[in-house]
């Protein structure tokens, strides 16, 4: 009788996990792609903005946004039975960047989240996965009134290499934000193939 049981019954599957960082300027929408995607309840570690943070928090752009995250966001995502993403989103601010380096360990890859109106504010973000070689794609966050550029455009202001991907989405919509995930795994897998390839002379 216990024979029969073990041979019904089905091994749990144990899933691979990846991590995957969404990074970017401050307000351009991490917190809300996180929880727009996230399967669970997403940890939040948002503080309302104060009066001592008003000199170094540049809050042009985004003057109706009375929190900011200062460690993390955290989700997670099941794309397939064996699949799982963690999603961590990084804290925008300059003086929460130290952060980075611990949230970083043993990512799969990044999203740099990006806004046509403060295109600058994810320099910074772009410049630190391209050091750290961690593959990773620019998500233009498509906010109502915002001038819309094709892929390109933004490929070239941002001054990314060619391979880089550029995708437009929606930070508030679940099946939009999945697709900007997916695009992540797919470059890391990319990249990580081309990392194998013999080196030809």
């Amino acid at each position: 009788m216990i024979f029969k049981r073990a041979e019904r019954g089905k091994a749990p599957v144990e899933p691979v996990t990846l991590k995957i960082l969404v990074a970017g300027g401050f307000g351009v929408g991490k917190t809300t792609l996180v929880g727009a995607v996230s399967e669970i309840k997403p940890l939040r570690t948002e503080e309302l903005l104060s009066e001592a943070g008003r000199p170094v928090d540049d809050t042009s752009g985004v003057s109706d946004k009375h929190t900011t995250t200062v460690a993390m966001d955290f989700g997670r995502i099941t794309l397939r039975e064996d699949l799982v993403l963690y999603v961590f989103g990084t804290p925008g601010q300059d003086r929460f960047w130290f952060l980075w380096d611990e949230l970083a360990t043993g990512a799969l890859g990044a999203v740099v989240l990006a806004d046509t109106r403060r295109l600058e504010d994810c320099f910074a973000a772009v410049d630190y996965f391209e050091r750290r070689s961690i593959p990773f794609v620019v998500g233009v966050n498509c906010f109502e009134g915002a001038s819309r550029y094709p892929a390109e455009v933004v490929r070239q202001a941002l001054d990314l290499d060619p391979d880089v991907p550029v995708l437009m989405c929606d930070a508030r919509e679940r099946q939009s934000v999945k697709e900007v995930l997916i695009g992540v795994v797919q470059h890391a897998m990319a990249v990580a193939a081309a990392a194998r390839e013999p080196a030809t002379t």
